[in-house]
């Protein structure tokens, strides 16, 4: 089936999570955030239905599907006001990265637990020095007899506080003099939440989410060899396993959270009347909101193409349409949402409308995993030629 045209098991797997969606939304969210909380009930309902492994292998307790199917699942919940952000990172990176280059011994025991929710994994990348350039991670990896030693920061961390570990993405060489980096050889290590040496400290954010954000300290960290994902030589082929699906999976989540905000405001705009019609029969508040639902829709086509290449195994090709769909779906996200805002007047900016805290969280799909310019620094290096100027 092309991904321009869904199939019925993909609709019908659409109805039944917006199902479960409905029945939790956004005030249950906000919720759980104003009292710091998790959302634990959304996350283990979701997990006993099999949508958060449903990409991960039948064999391990998955769903045997893909990235397709789980981006589905992240984006419906989005649209019923209730995305969960783990989900990004738990099943759709981690579980991805050790699904294809895990061990066996590390494939029973994490990908059973990240299939039906009762485990989480974080994921540990950003760095405070090297922002968007992962040619400048500077947490290291060095050989002590059989085991690891890792020493660096993390920082924008989600979710460490509630993850049973977190993927750690470090490297096999130190950073040189002066600076300068050598050729990037990382490795991917899974740190127990409790392991010695690897501290965290939360950051105050502007940003109202149930998911927390963390620096993170290795201090020394001692590891067996068996927290080894993969082969250290793979480089970036086994980071980028773990990226690509972010990439999609963050796109879904920008695109629920428009859909979420042009369908508060339609049902405002069909009911708010302070003329002769209702504000909704006038083009300058209907032309925008159409023009909104064109950019989401946009988005969600090159995002399904994103996902049934990375699904196909055409890694290559997934990485180009990968970042387009995350850079299509933050911008029509973010449009998305300011339009809705302003529909509302000021009642948009209201607790009581819900759409106010998304002015702030529909810009974090513009900044990350990776940002915007940096999607476009890709697009005109690797697919249109031009020079590169980094």
């Amino acid at each position: 089936m092309s991904p321009t045209i869904e199939s019925a098991e993909h609709r019908a797997l659409r109805a039944a999570v917006a199902a479960l969606g409905q029945r939790y939304g956004r005030a249950y969210l906000d919720r759980v955030a104003r009292e710091g909380g998790h959302p634990d009930e959304l996350w283990a309902e979701a997990a006993k239905l099999g949508y958060l492994g449903v990409n991960l292998p039948e064999e391990y307790g998955g769903g045997g599907s893909g990235i397709a199917e789980l981006a589905i699942v992240l984006e419906e919940l989005g649209a019923a006001g209730c995305p969960l952000l783990m989900m990004v990172v738990s099943p759709a990176i981690c579980g991805t990265v050790i699904a294809r280059f895990g061990t066996d011994d590390q494939k029973r025991s994490w990908l059973p637990g990240l299939a039906d929710g009762s485990r989480t994994m974080a994921f540990g990348i950003t760095e405070p020095d090297a922002g968007s350039n992962s040619h400048r991670i500077t947490t290291t990896a060095r050989r002590d007899g059989d085991d690891w030693i890792l020493t660096g920061r993390k920082v924008f961390i989600s979710g460490v506080d509630i993850a049973d570990a977190t993927l750690i993405v470090g490297r096999t060489e130190t950073a040189s003099p002066g600076g300068a980096a050598p050729a990037l050889k990382p490795c991917l290590f899974i740190v127990p939440r409790d392991t010695p040496g690897f501290g965290r400290s939360a950051i105050d954010m502007e940003l109202q989410a149930a998911e927390k954000q963390f620096e993170l300290t290795l201090d020394e960290v001692r590891l067996p060899a068996s927290a080894l994902v993969g082969d250290e030589d793979a480089g970036l082929l086994q980071l980028f396993a773990g990226l690509n699906p972010e990439r999609i999976m963050t796109a879904a989540f920008a695109i629920g959270m428009g859909r979420y905000a042009l369908a508060r405001a339609v049902e405002y705009a069909k009911t708010r009347q302070v003329w002769k019609e209702p504000i909704g029969a006038h083009q300058a508040v209907a032309h925008p909101l159409a023009q909104a639902h064109i950019e989401l829709e946009l988005a969600r086509l090159m995002t399904g193409k994103a996902a049934a290449l990375y699904d196909a195994g055409d890694d290559m090709g997934a990485g180009e349409a990968a970042n387009m769909a995350k850079y299509a779906a933050a911008e029509a996200c973010v449009r998305a949402v300011d339009q809705s805002v302003h529909t509302l007047g000021g009642n948009g900016l209201t607790r009581e409308y819900g759409l106010g805290s998304l002015i702030t969280a529909s810009r974090v799909a513009r900044i990350a995993p990776v940002s915007r310019e940096m999607i476009l620094n890709f697009v005109s290096h690797q697919t249109l030629g031009l020079p590169k100027s980094y």
